[in-house]
């Protein structure tokens, strides 16, 4: 008899705490086999595990205890309490310093091992200072070696990793680390899988060629370069006013197939800390590009300049030496005018004529096809429409909404101003380039051409 009794006690149910108190049973209707869930909006976290009470509870979070279900202990969470989540009260200085930096500060032995001495091949021809692609840690990464005039402890090397670490955007190359040996810093990057802009836009061994032959492409690229410098201007959270100093069409990133631009060098101005002197030297190995027809004399001569690539370079760093944010919108002016023209942004070109190297800026040629004789009919019947066609890459095959064409050239030319106040800053260059790729949507969606045909005009 008790052992009978004793198992039919065990098979009832036993009575929640809020019901030993007096407290109100479970509605009529709900099951206990399915408990309302917590939801994830109302609830910054559920609890881990259960705390029954003894008695009435007068805490505001109004969660109940219950164990009338067969599936174990579960909660019940008052909704009708309005909760705050913490993401929402914190700012975004604090959300920042909580992304995870891990500032790596490598060995110089562990960069000679990874660059194999470096006696490894050198990964870009086109870049500024020598670069190699290769493996440290178990990442795929590119190091890059910049000189620096002024040395740098491993503390406060330390110190400005963890700041520059904690910077994340989708178009810039994030940096991993760094390492100081002697007067070299070695810049450690995540590599990307692509080509950079300048291949992309003249490949030596293709020049009729490119696989940016869409208007929409080249939106794209320019719209995420305008971004990732804004974002480097106006949200890494620096106490300075940063800079990047080293953009360039080489130093831009094209993935595929979206075709989006990553910014590469983020942090070697800041890292590298002194602006510096360099020989500049034929074929750009310093950063100066010059196209093949180069003067002779020019290709052979040797001439100190700031660290920077020539054409890119606003007029008053050239002067100074001194990068500043206005510089670099200087310099991103350059690069969008490059990007819809096609050519370099300094070339020389022979004239028979006279039997010297001609000069040729496409800031020059694209003032002329754009401010020359305003919206009227001049030069022998030749308007800006006409001018603007012939300007822009023909390997567009005139494809592309000739207003605004129009548009971004005059934003760009207003980036290249001889004055540095009369330029805009970054954040407005953005804004008007994400309005303007709206724009080129708009027309690409309404002008869409069919891709699976094609046309022959040849006899058959």
């Amino acid at each position: 008899m008790c052992r009978t009794k004793m198992a039919v006690d065990a098979a009832q149910p036993i009575p929640s705490p809020s019901t030993r108190s007096g407290s109100p049973t479970t509605p009529k209707g709900s099951s206990s086999r399915h408990p309302q869930s917590l939801s994830s909006a109302t609830s910054t976290q559920p609890p881990k595990s259960p705390v029954p009470h003894s008695g009435p509870s007068n805490s505001s979070n109004r969660i109940s205890y219950n164990s009338n279900s067969n599936s174990g202990s579960e909660y019940r969470l008052d909704t009708s309490v309005a909760t705050t989540s913490v993401s929402s009260q914190a700012s975004l200085s604090s959300f920042r310093s909580s992304l995870p930096d891990n500032p790596q500060v490598y060995d110089f032995a562990d960069i000679r091992a990874a660059t194999n001495n470096f006696l490894a091949k050198r990964y870009s021809s086109t870049s500024s200072s020598q670069s190699w692609r290769c493996t440290l840690r178990g990442k795929d990464v590119i190091i890059f070696q910049r000189r620096i005039q002024k040395s740098m402890e491993k503390s406060e090397l330390r110190a400005k990793l963890s700041v520059i670490c904690r910077s994340h955007y989708r178009s810039i190359i994030k940096l991993l680390g760094a390492s100081i040996s002697g007067d070299h810093i070695y810049l450690v990057y995540d590599f990307v899988a692509g080509c950079n802009l300048s291949l992309c836009l003249r490949n030596p061994k293709n020049p009729s060629y490119t696989v940016l032959s869409t208007w929409m492409s080249r939106m794209q690229i320019a719209t995420d370069v305008a971004h990732g410098l804004d974002y480097i201007h106006n949200t890494t959270g620096l106490d300075i006013k940063p800079v990047h100093k080293y953009v360039k069409s080489s130093g831009i990133i094209v993935t595929e197939p979206s075709f989006n631009a990553k910014i590469c060098h983020f942090g070697a101005a800041e890292l590298c800390s002194v602006t510096e002197s360099k020989v500049v030297t034929s074929g750009g190995e310093i950063g100066e590009e010059l196209s093949a027809d180069s003067p002779p004399e020019r290709r052979a001569s040797k001439t100190r300049e700031f660290e920077g690539v020539r054409g890119y370079m606003s007029p008053e760093f050239q002067l100074t030496g001194v990068a500043t944010q206005k510089s670099d919108v200087y310099t991103f002016g350059v690069v969008l005018l490059e990007l819809f023209s096609g050519e370099e942004p300094v070339r020389y070109k022979y004239d028979k004529a006279t039997g010297n190297y001609r000069k040729i800026s496409v800031i020059e040629t694209a003032t002329e096809a754009v401010e020359c004789g305003g919206d009227v009919e001049d030069d022998g019947g030749v308007g800006v429409e006409r001018r603007l066609r012939k300007w822009v890459d023909g390997r567009l095959r005139d494809s592309f909404p000739v207003e605004v064409a129009q548009k971004v050239m005059r934003l760009a030319l207003d980036c290249v101003h001889v004055e540095p106040d009369d330029r805009p800053d970054m954040r407005r260059v953005a804004g008007k380039i994400s309005k303007l790729y709206l724009e080129s949507k708009f027309w690409s969606d309404r002008v869409k051409m069919p891709t699976e045909i094609s046309v022959s005009l040849a006899p058959r």
